[in-house]
């Protein structure tokens, strides 16, 4: 899921720090807006607005963290509106719920563990491209 790759300079300590703490902000807006699957999104977006000028490799960071969150973002709404519907609504539990919050549970929990990982690589300066996200963020974010 995570490759890590030579980038084409050597990112000094300030821009290791700021692209370490892009990855940190999704995970604060994770513990501090749980129920609402947006705030997280919110925070990183706010993040990279900030950090849109900065450096390449701080750039390429932030982008990388918000594309994930963009995808994170469907499936935990899914995952909120379903059970909202099922609390508040004519819904009832059944196996396709419990599938869905299972393999809702493990990309959180997989997205969760690459993020603390990748803060921790970038903020030592090392690249990490993850797998899906990595290529889009190429594609997105331009030297």
């Amino acid at each position: 899921m995570i490759h890590i790759k030579k980038f084409s300079y050597e990112p000094g300590d300030h821009e290791a720090e700021k692209a370490s703490n892009s990855y940190l902000m999704s995970l604060i807006a994770i513990i501090s807006g749980l129920p609402l699957p947006i705030i997280n999104l919110i925070a990183t977006f706010i993040f990279y607005v900030g950090n849109r000028k900065s450096t390449y490799f701080v750039r390429w960071h932030c982008t990388q963290a918000l594309v994930s969150q963009v995808s994170m973002l469907f499936i935990n709404s899914v995952a909120f509106w379903w059970t909202i519907g099922i609390i508040f609504g004519e819904e009832t539990l059944t196996n396709n719920y419990f599938g869905y919050m299972f393999t809702a549970f493990i990309f959180n929990f997989t997205e969760f563990i690459a993020t603390i990982y990748t803060a921790i690589k970038a903020r030592k300066g090392v690249h990490v491209e993850w797998w899906l996200y990595g290529p889009l963020t190429n594609l997105i974010c331009k030297p």
